[in-house]
This record gives C-alpha cells, sequence and structure tokens, in this order.
C-alpha cells in the first residue's frame, strides 16, 4: 500500500508544476548511501516536496522528522514511508547513532535531515548531518529546493573532513534565501 501511496504523492506534487531534476540511473552511485541535506527550510511544504523528490530517487530513503508529527491519523503511514520520529527538545536523543547503526547494517541506506531544524530564521545550523556522515564514513548531499522556479534538485556529494566548519561552509553555500518560500526565513552565510 504504501508504495501506492508513494506514487499518488509524487504525481500530485508534480501536478502542482513541481520539476524534479533525477540523476541519470548509475551516473550518481554516492546518493543510494548519503545524508541528504535538504534546505532552505521555512515551509511545512518542503517535507511535502522533498519527500516526493526522495521517493522519486528510488533510493532506501527515511526523513528525520520532530515526534511532534507523529500522531494519528498520519503517524502509522509516516512510519510506513520511512520518516523517523526525533525528540527535538533532548540534545541526546541518540539520532546520530540510530543513523551509524542503520548505515552500518546495509549497502543502500539514506536520511535526509534539515539541519535547521525549524522553519524560522536560524544562523547556526544543528551539526547531526555531519556527525552522521562523519561516523558512517558517507558523504553529505545537498537537496536544493526552490520555490520561485517550482524545482528540486541534488549538488555534487561533499565528504566530510575533520573540520567541520569548512564541511559546514562548503554544504551551506549551496542554498540561498531566493529559493525559500518564506525568503526572510533563511540566513545565507556570509
Amino acid at each position: 500500500m504504501h508504495s501506492e501511496m508513494r506514487r499518488i504523492w509524487i504525481a500530485i506534487v508534480r501536478l502542482l508544476g513541481w520539476k524534479f531534476h533525477l540523476p541519470d540511473a548509475g551516473s550518481r552511485p554516492e546518493i543510494r548511501r548519503c545524508v541528504f541535506v535538504v534546505a532552505p527550510h521555512t515551509a511545512i511544504a518542503d517535507f511535502t516536496i522533498g519527500a516526493a523528490y526522495l521517493w522519486s530517487l528510488n533510493v532506501n530513503g527515511h526523513i528525520f522528522i520532530k515526534k511532534e508529527f507523529f500522531r494519528w491519523p498520519v503517524k502509522n503511514a509516516m512510519l510506513r514511508n520511512g520518516c523517523i520520529p526525533i525528540d527535538r527538545g533532548n540534545r541526546h536523543n541518540g539520532m546520530v547513532d540510530l543513523a551509524v547503526r542503520e548505515f552500518a547494517k546495509g549497502e543502500t541506506f539514506t536520511i535526509a535531515i534539515t539541519p535547521e531544524a525549524t522553519r524560522k530564521p536560524v544562523k547556526r545550523w544543528k551539526r547531526g548531518f555531519w556527525e552522521i556522515a562523519k561516523q558512517a564514513g558517507v558523504p553529505i548531499v545537498p537537496a536544493c529546493i526552490d520555490f520561485g522556479k517550482k524545482e528540486i534538485w541534488l549538488e555534487e556529494a561533499i565528504w566530510p573532513t575533520d573540520d567541520y566548519e569548512a564541511d559546514l561552509m562548503k554544504v551551506r553555500r549551496c542554498f540561498h534565501a531566493s529559493m525559500a518560500k518564506y525568503p526572510d526565513h533563511f540566513i545565507e552565510v556570509e
């Protein structure tokens, strides 16, 4: 049932005029085992569009979402479709360890994260996406959502180094306020 729901979801997003730039099969093997960083995250619609794109990639995709969204009537559907509840209020929520364990289990696993961790403007991103990629030995792949153009695409993979700040700047430079649904809610790097 969930594969049918995914197809319907993808069709609705595309009917709304969204264009998905999907890599050719085999041209981006790293996207089968990576951390997707999705930004700008300024609206709930980011999830709707991002999930449809992730499912269109046909990867073993999972999405970290704050636990408050896991309520009736959507809880079971979210869980069946790769959504993982996260307690954002608990700094020691085990998110990094959970993802690293999942990467260790199989050849294909991806996780999508919005490191802004909120739809409000933030200067400092959460570093969990980097910790997961570094510990699991997988790349970070920026997934860009552009509301003005109604397009979503992937940037080149960024392999984490030992320099978090330098890696963070590489990732953040992929995203611009003009791409956001609410541009004043996204703070660009200088």
